[in-house]
């Protein structure tokens, strides 16, 4: 049952009064008018309905339409501002339509009266269906919306008794009593529900001599009326769900104009509807492009994109789609994520494992990327060597990657569950160096702490011990450290008792050791006690092959550090990567790339030549100078061979270009056997 209102009673209202007390499915409430007189009030109050000459309290009750037939727009204005949201509220032009109607039939019949033939022209043309009967009840009159109504051809039941033919017309009745029936609603045999009007047709005496009844579908009428009821409770309800999302959301129309902002959006943006509604896409962008109008010339949904919005530059992310309806774009509809939370969050995350740090490896094998034979061979010997207990010892120039084979080493061991220490050599003082690895008793020196502290080779037992820079130890240190490899167990400074230990050690160093060792700088029994299991990681210029996949991995860990969205490199930029010597390797690579992501604008996608900072480039020669030496007096046979071979294989390496990979090839040997050769005949980087 849907509740309605009638605000004024004038024709117009009661035209329709009579219309709508008839419909089984409206209530009316009241029918309210400021003038007493109104002819409207006494046929309301006659229909035992309230009459009022002020609408206002009624305005509060459970109402689904208010009729306004006062025709006055101000009346109109007041009304649609009072009103409750779920109250549809029809304007006064559909009384002047309905009068109209009426008028139009009362002018048709009489020119029905006048012109046989003009008659049934007009009356067939006529939305409304009708039906005519004489004065014995005898249908004389069947127009085309009778037939489609009815679902009876006029062939069949003209010239026969309506009261036979068609149930339910009462046009017998009206002929007998000459009283009309107006605004009757009625369901015809096929469910089809009509509203009629009954009305005799006098002659110029006054006499009856016929009756008709005017009807018309008013299913679909119903209909639409209970769809924008219908309407009305989506749009509130989809009002609401949009206003309760804790997502920014923001619409614009087809021409790039504000259309709707949500209180999530004004609550991250600092930007209220005023500022917004109406205006450019661009208003609110404090830094970067406005995806609105990207997708609004594109046609094309975007995802992930950093900005800057608002007033308080607040750093998002925005996800926009296009509003097609029917295949026509009409708008674009954006997403908006406030990722200063997650910045905050990130930077916890970093703080918290930066303190345990030195009790985790992050990195596993998956983490290396090397696609290169030299760097394949390294790979493959490390996971070996995770499967055993063995003392590691990781070769090779500053920032190849030595730290990340040391993580991926201990992550691939049984001891992954355990403590991974990692330890500087090389940025510990020495006075500190002993005490921090192997720890003091209480009162060893002045500020010692009271019941003495655990060292490092004992927090790290059932685990694993990573000492970098293994080169750059004292003789003294040095000492120690063999007497931790024979024995597995520590001394503390100021102690005396030896404290067993189980512990993995995995050593790392850029120094040539065999040279130390010459040179009298590193103990030659130490040295052996570390090289149980030697890996050399080859560096960057000896792998260019693996400088694009390195590449675009550094972009997309740059992309998130710096809150960037590039998406590859030119092939020109990779060109002047490849022909780099690369003294700094892979932390090198990673400097250069991020110091060109953060001087590219926020929309640039590809990293082009300008981006990079300068770079020297590689020099090569077809071939390298190798001191011829002398034959010299003395030399044993071994000494000579060696010699011989050392010679051969530097003139090979030079032909290479030092590219050990084709230098291998050209002595028919693997890869790993050229290293252990290079390490053996003392061969350092840069005679290589």
């Amino acid at each position: 049952m849907h509740k309605l209102l009638i605000v004024g009673a004038g024709r117009g209202g009661t035209a329709l009064l009579r219309v709508l007390k008839q419909m089984e499915r409206i209530e009316i409430v009241a029918v309210v008018d400021h003038r007493p007189d109104a002819p409207g009030l006494e046929l309301a109050r006659s229909f035992g309905i309230k009459t009022d000459v002020d609408y206002r309290p009624y305005l509060e009750a459970d109402l689904d339409v208010i009729l306004e037939t006062t025709g006055d727009q101000e009346e109109y204005k007041h009304l649609r501002q009072l009103k409750t949201d779920k109250t549809v509220l029809i304007p006064g032009t559909f009384a002047r339509i309905v009068m109209k109607l009426i008028r139009e039939r009362d002018k048709l019949i009489a020119v029905m009266m006048q012109n046989e033939r003009e008659r049934e022209t007009m009356l067939d043309s006529t939305h409304d269906a009708i039906i005519g009967v004489n004065r014995q009840g005898v249908i004389t009159l069947f127009n085309k919306a009778a037939e489609r109504l009815m679902g009876i051809e006029a062939s069949e039941v003209l010239n026969t008794k309506v009261s036979e033919r068609i149930p339910n017309t009462r046009l017998h009745i009206v002929l007998e009593t000459g009283s009309p029936e107006l605004n009757q609603e009625q369901v015809l045999p096929n469910q089809t529900r009509i509203i009629t009007n009954r009305v005799p047709v006098r002659n110029e005496r006054g006499e009856v001599v016929g009756a008709v009844a005017i009807f018309r579908d008013i299913t679909e009428i119903m209909a639409l009326a209970e769809e924008v009821t219908d309407l009305k409770e989506l749009q509130s309800m989809l009002q609401a769900i949009i206003h309760s999302s804790d997502e920014a959301i923001s619409v614009v129309d087809k021409n790039g104009n504000g259309l709707l902002i949500n209180p999530a959006y004004t609550r991250l943006t600092g930007l209220t509807p005023d500022d917004i509604l109406g205006k450019p896409a661009t208003v609110d962008i404090s830094e970067g492009e406005s995806m609105h109008m990207q997708v609004l010339k594109t046609k094309k949904p975007v995802r992930g994109v950093p900005m800057k919005l608002g007033p308080k530059r607040k750093d998002v992310v925005v996800n926009v789609a296009p509003v097609m309806v029917d295949g026509e774009l009409k708008g674009s509809v954006g997403v908006i994520h406030d990722v200063s939370e997650f910045k905050r969050l990130t930077e916890e995350l970093e703080k918290a494992h930066r303190i345990i740090r030195t009790l985790e490896a992050k990195y596993s094998f998956a983490d290396i990327i090397g696609y290169s034979e030299p760097m394949r061979a390294a790979i493959e010997q490390a996971k070996k060597a995770a499967l055993t207990p063995a003392t590691v010892l990781l070769r090779g120039e500053s920032g190849t990657g030595k730290e990340l084979f040391a993580h991926a080493i201990h992550n691939a061991s049984e001891r992954k569950y355990k403590q991974f220490i990692r330890v500087n050599c090389a940025a510990i003082s020495e006075s500190l160096l002993e005490s921090e690895l192997f720890g003091y008793e209480e009162g060893a020196f002045t500020g010692a702490r009271r019941g003495g502290k655990r060292g490092l080779f004992e927090e790290a037992s059932g685990g694993t011990i990573f000492l970098d820079e293994i080169g750059e130890l004292s003789m003294s240190m040095q000492v120690m450290l063999l007497r931790v490899l024979q024995e597995r167990e520590v001394v503390r400074v100021g102690g005396t008792k030896p404290i067993p230990i189980d512990v993995r050690i995995i050593t790392a160093t850029h120094v040539n050791l065999e040279t130390a060792i010459s040179a009298g700088k590193f103990r030659e029994d130490l040295y052996y006690r570390l090289h149980v299991v030697p890996i050399h990681i080859p560096p960057l210029r000896q792998r260019l092959e693996d400088i694009k996949p390195l590449a675009m991995h550094l972009v997309r860990k740059n992309n998130l550090e710096y809150g960037r969205n590039v998406e590859e490199i030119d092939d020109e930029t990779l060109q002047l990567l490849l022909s780099y010597h690369w003294p700094g390797n892979v932390r090198e690579l990673e400097n250069v790339l991020g110091r060109a992501m953060i001087h590219m604008r926020i929309n640039e996608r590809i990293i082009l030549p300008e981006h990079l900072p300068p770079l020297e480039r590689r020099l090569t020669s077809a071939s390298s100078e190798i001191r011829s030496t002398a034959s010299a007096t003395g030399k044993t046979l071994k000494e000579a061979v060696e010699e011989a071979e050392r010679e051969h294989i530097l003139r090979e390496l030079a032909a290479a270009g030092g590219n050990r990979t084709l230098a291998a090839k050209r002595l028919d040997i693997s890869i790993r056997s050229l290293y252990y050769k290079l390490e053996k005949l003392g061969i350092s980087e840069e005679e290589a």
